[in-house]
């Protein structure tokens, strides 16, 4: 009897492709022993904020969608990990030029289905993953874990209070300004953007960046994946956002859901933070399964 898809064992094929001119490092995993002529349904897994291939939030999903028998490209956005780029100016339609670079080379891919190409990014990535997929028509379905839709919005909730608020668009202000002053970019903390509590630190691996180009957090700021939530339909979208963020405020799953047109779900979980997707949560996971039977399963 041959073997199911979820069987098959899969392989490590490092890859090299260019988007905006910039070679971008990836990591496809796909059947080591290709079926003559079988072309599976594969996921982007896109990393978060100044993050990169192998983190927690991206070989996990990674596992488990390989597990079931999908092809995976996980690859490092420009200016991050192992690929070309600025270092820490992190653009958000940049990376979105990325994810859609990343789509084309996946197409071509010869286990893999074009018409079948699925994202799943969490935090960054996830806003990169509804933004791509509200102008890419190519993209199958969409996976968003901690995501956010409206980046002025959330970073109010990541900033409470005036005077917290003050400092953060105080700071974009400088930048703007040192930009016409100097003709550089102004470098910015990590936690200054966006903050992590003392406990989710650990889950900001080494490699992962520090500092950033103050045009990096106006980026965020102008950023606005709501915007396009509503032409994923009638491709299938799955919200993911923990109830009690930390991170990443819940309310802006809560506004893509709201704005989107179905086929979209929407969880959240009490039981997890900011980082659900490296947590392991067989909670989590079990929805992420039984959505894919539904909507993306592996075989049709």
């Amino acid at each position: 009897m041959a073997p199911t898809a979820a069987a098959t064992t899969m392989a490590d094929q490092p890859v090299q492709f260019t988007a905006g001119g910039l070679r971008l490092a990836g990591v496809v995993r796909a059947p080591a022993t290709p079926v003559p002529g079988e072309r599976r349904p594969a996921f982007l897994v896109l990393h978060g904020f100044g993050s990169h291939k192998g983190a927690g939030n991206v070989l996990g999903p990674c596992a488990v969608l390989e597990s079931l028998g999908y092809v995976t490209l996980r690859f490092d956005m420009r200016g991050c990990g192992d690929s070309e780029g600025v270092r820490g100016n992190l653009i958000c339609l940049e990376q979105v030029e990325d994810t859609r670079a990343a789509l084309t080379f996946l197409a071509g891919h010869p286990a893999v289905d074009p018409a079948r190409i699925a994202l799943v990014g969490s935090s960054f990535g996830a806003a990169v993953a509804v933004y791509t997929a509200g102008v890419d028509q190519r993209v199958a379905a969409v996976i968003s874990s901690g995501g956010w839709g409206h980046g002025e919005i959330k970073f109010r909730g990541q900033h409470p209070g005036e005077e917290a608020w003050a400092r953060f668009t105080a700071m974009l202000d400088e930048g703007r300004r040192h930009r016409e002053r100097t003709g550089e970019s102004m470098m910015v903390p990590r936690m200054d953007i966006v903050p992590v509590r003392h406990g989710l630190t650990r889950e900001i691996l080494p490699g992962s960046l520090q500092s950033f180009t103050a045009e990096t957090a106006q980026s965020m700021f102008d950023f606005r994946a709501e915007d396009v939530v509503e032409a994923i339909a009638p491709r299938p979208l799955l919200l993911l956002h923990s109830s009690f963020d930390t991170v990443t405020p819940t309310e802006q799953s809560l506004r893509m859901f709201a704005r989107a047109k179905p086929p979209v779900d929407l969880h959240l979980f009490g039981d997890t933070d900011h980082f659900m997707l490296a947590e392991g949560n067989q909670r989590v996971w079990n929805v992420v399964r039984d959505w894919l039977g539904r909507y993306f399963p592996v075989t049709t």
